[in-house]
């Protein structure tokens, strides 16, 4: 198993993770729509250049988790989205108002990876993450989390069983035994402090 380092470069209430391992450094959750610059002044108080995140997954296409995935691809980032997430990353433009200044992620170019979720492990494995991608909605359709070999889970807003609304309970709970099951042990959330599982 490779070793790796897990760094917050979050602002405005949000977590974004950086993971690097060698020379990889995988962005997971990718900005507020519209504060490239919030993102490169964070990445620079924890010492590290916008130009070294080689990579990038959003843990969903909401504003807060995925607004900067263009802006990053233009300093090139490599993006990271799976099947099930290319309709969230479609629409997500409907949720922005105009003083957001929304760039649409174009997801048809060379910097752009579609990756399954079956092939997922593999991918990881070529640019030295030991890990998979694996489907988790409850909090959107289109939530997909990172877990580590190590158990590190890194779940965007995947919603806690305790907040659940009684439309959602069984899809969330469903989600969070996988991740139990897959080996998870420490969660790293888009929002709030890390915790075990």
């Amino acid at each position: 198993m490779a070793s790796h380092t897990i760094v917050n470069v979050g602002y405005r209430s949000t977590n974004f993770w950086v993971v690097t391992a060698g020379r990889t450094r995988l962005l997971v959750d990718l900005g507020w729509m519209g504060m490239l610059g919030a993102m490169r002044a964070e990445l620079q108080r924890k010492g590290i250049a916008l130009t070294e995140i080689t990579h990038g997954f959003a843990t969903h296409y909401h504003l807060d988790h995925a607004g900067l995935a263009q802006e990053l691809k233009a300093s090139g980032m490599v993006l990271i989205i799976t099947p099930e997430q290319l309709a969230g990353a479609a629409v997500m433009r409907q949720h922005a108002k105009p003083q957001d200044h929304h760039i649409d992620v174009v997801l048809d170019d060379a910097k752009t990876r579609v990756v399954p979720l079956a092939s997922s492990r593999a991918f990881l494995g070529d640019i030295g993450i030991d890990g998979v991608l694996i489907h988790t909605p409850g909090h959107s359709d289109d939530s997909v989390s990172l877990l580590l070999d190590d158990g590190s889970a890194f779940t965007g807003d995947l919603t806690h069983p305790g907040f659940a609304t009684e439309e959602d309970e069984d899809v969330v709970a469903r989600s969070w035994q996988t991740l139990r099951d897959r080996g998870a042990k420490t969660v790293y959330p888009g929002h709030g402090s890390v915790r075990p599982l």
